[in-house]
């Protein structure tokens, strides 16, 4: 299933849509790419002043695309993890601050992408988890470092050895998220944050 990105400056605010007809976006090596290209370029970007991440009503993202996954050779799958992490490290070192936006469902690379934004704002339908390590898939683009500074390191591990799901409010409990909202005013409230935010 065929996922995409786009762009769009609103007021200074460089939104980041994510999308897929299935509407479960999928961080496949082009969308990957896309996004490592733009991040690479905001710090350049003057006109530019914050930047919100969102996904679909459905799913923030559900992480890489498993079946172009396990089509890659060891090579390949090496240069696959390498582009997620030089990813997730281009928007936790951003200049302009990011803020993810999440409704439904922010699973394995997604919510790798979720953390290393600087703030998290999430629809009260939202659901978190790392599934891989259900599979015996472990994240490598950073998740494993990230989450448990944030959530603590026995809730990391519970999270990335069992493979479930955790919802809204438990994710703010946990200090996962910033702010739990109704699923109508994630992107809204993102969007009236990176606004408040001084230059």
């Amino acid at each position: 299933m065929d996922s995409s990105v786009r762009f769009e400056l609103r007021a200074s605010i460089l939104l980041i849509s994510l999308d897929s007809p299935d509407q479960f976006p999928r961080l496949t090596r082009t969308v990957l790419r896309e996004l490592l290209a733009r991040f690479e370029s905001i710090p350049a970007e003057s006109n530019v002043r914050a930047v919100v991440i969102t996904g679909t009503a459905q799913s923030f993202a559900a992480g890489a695309d498993l079946e172009e996954v396990s089509a890659l050779s060891p090579v390949e799958a090496l240069r696959f993890s390498a582009l997620g992490q030089s990813l997730m490290r281009a928007i936790e070192s951003c200049p302009k601050p990011v803020i993810a936006a999440v409704r439904g469902y922010c699973l394995g690379g997604g919510l790798d992408l979720a953390l290393a934004c600087y703030l998290r704002i999430a629809g009260d339908d939202a659901r978190f988890g790392h599934p891989g390590g259900s599979l015996g898939i472990i994240t490598g683009w950073g998740g494993t470092a990230r989450l448990p500074r944030i959530v603590g390191a026995a809730r990391a591990r519970e999270l990335l050895t069992t493979g479930k799901f955790i919802d809204a409010a438990e994710a703010y409990a946990w200090r996962l998220v910033n702010r739990v909202v109704p699923p109508a005013d994630a992107l809204a409230t993102a969007m009236e944050w990176a606004q408040e935010i001084p230059r």
